[in-house]
């Protein structure tokens, strides 16, 4: 199964878009995963296809521990299906078209962080939750 983080906007940061290439290489060992960047909210919509399953990364979504994570995505990939797309908003969040299309809305924290930053956060959350399915070193509890 591919796993894609799609993005409102390109990161303006240099530190960040290295930060969030560093986990993108760290993530291709255990999964086919690449980053798609669209220019508006408006294409966000076109990105899915049929059989994708959307996570909208938002402020009142669910909430999990790494480990509950990484729990939740293992029961995703074993699931099957063409895509799991993870999502993260331009500065004013989703439409309501995009909002329609999620199946499942996730928060990694109850604070908001700007779109930019959230996009290196989540990598490195993504990063460890596979590096915990597969007994990597990188956590530790």
């Amino acid at each position: 199964m591919n796993v894609d983080l799609i993005v409102v906007g390109k990161t303006d940061s240099e530190h960040i878009a290295a930060l969030v290439e560093m986990y993108a290489k760290r993530i291709a060992h255990y999964a086919r995963f690449g980053i798609v960047v669209v220019p508006d909210d408006a294409r966000l919509i076109k990105q899915f296809a049929p059989g994708d399953w959307v996570v909208l990364l938002d402020d009142k979504g669910q909430n999990f521990t790494s480990l509950e994570f990484a729990s939740w995505l293992e029961r995703r990939l074993a699931q099957g299906g063409r895509r799991i797309c993870f999502v993260i908003g331009g500065a004013y969040g989703f439409s309501a078209s995009v909002r329609a299309r999620g199946d499942e809305f996730l928060s990694l924290s109850p604070m908001i962080f700007s779109h930019q930053i959230i996009r290196a956060i989540f990598a490195e959350q993504l990063y460890r939750a596979f590096s915990i399915l597969n007994n990597g070193p990188y956590h530790h509890e």
